[in-house]
């Protein structure tokens, strides 16, 4: 998998309370990726109906992975859909935007995640992780590109052939790690300490930026140990399953394998809350 896109990619401006230095925003949902509910404050707000929380279990995208939906809510009953969620323009700003005009800057809130939508964008990106570690291992072949949504899900791959009888093999042994249970960790160590780890880096090109000194992993036991800033779940049983229902060429060392997933040993949204 890549490395979570950490590059500004805003739109606007966030302004936030007058003579103050806003301090980045804490992303819960790369401690917990479980954390539906949360509380926190706004500190900034953008002219797009955008606003800046002092903390959030809003996943902003990057590396693949979409940004999360919901809601954010007042005590005194106020309401508005999280339409979307960006990274601001400065390092560690992240934006949440609203379908209205949103709350002003200090007032208290309550965000809540589409958990359904998360939930399933979570088996997707520990799927394609799933994945990544099987062609290695099989071939050697790093990633050169890598897409997720709810639905379905696609890698490419540094390969110059994807026969019928490869597929299959690839869909096979990736299911069998599948069902095994696997239990799947992250955290967070230092730059030098990641570069020493062979094969931490899993793309063609590294797309860790220059100036990070602190590279979250995510380790699913026994098959896989990469860097990458995403949402996960804890255990690849709760994957359920991957089909590859479809293979393009690429170019002639770059194939690209699509995948949906299948529920068959998937555990229950509330067994995994």
């Amino acid at each position: 998998m890549t490395v979570e896109c950490l590059t500004s990619c805003g739109l606007a401006p966030i302004i936030a309370a007058e003579d103050v230095t806003m301090p980045p925003t804490l992303l819960l949902c790369l401690e917990d990726s479980y954390l539906r509910e949360f509380d926190a404050v706004v500190i900034g707000v953008t002219p797009d109906h955008g606003v800046a929380l002092d903390r959030t279990a809003f996943f902003p995208g990057g590396g693949g992975q979409p940004h999360d939906t919901g809601e954010l809510a007042t005590p005194d009953g106020q309401r508005w859909r999280v339409v979307s969620v960006r990274r601001g323009t400065a390092p560690g700003e992240v934006v949440h935007l609203l379908d209205g005009p949103p709350p002003p800057v200090s007032t208290v809130v309550q965000g809540r995640l589409d958990w359904e939508r998360r939930y399933r964008l979570m088996r997707f990106h520990t799927a394609l992780h799933v994945l990544s570690a099987v062609v290695f291992r099989e071939f050697g072949a790093l990633v050169t590109g890598a897409n997720l949504d709810v639905d379905r899900a696609r890698m490419d791959f540094e390969l110059e052939d994807l026969a019928p009888e490869r597929v299959a093999r690839i869909e096979a042994l990736a299911n069998q790690a599948i069902a095994r249970g696997l239990p799947v960790r992250w955290w967070t160590i230092p730059r030098e300490e990641a570069e020493q780890i062979p094969d931490l880096i899993r793309t063609k090109v590294n797309l860790l930026p220059a100036g990070i000194r602190e590279v979250r992993v995510v380790e699913i036991e026994g098959l896989d140990l990469q860097a990458d800033g995403g949402t996960h779940v804890r255990n690849t049983r709760e994957i359920g399953g991957i089909r590859i229902v479809g293979t393009r060429s690429k170019g002639r060392s770059n194939k690209r394998l699509e995948i949906v997933l299948t529920d068959d040993g998937a555990r229950s949204e509330s067994e995994a809350s």
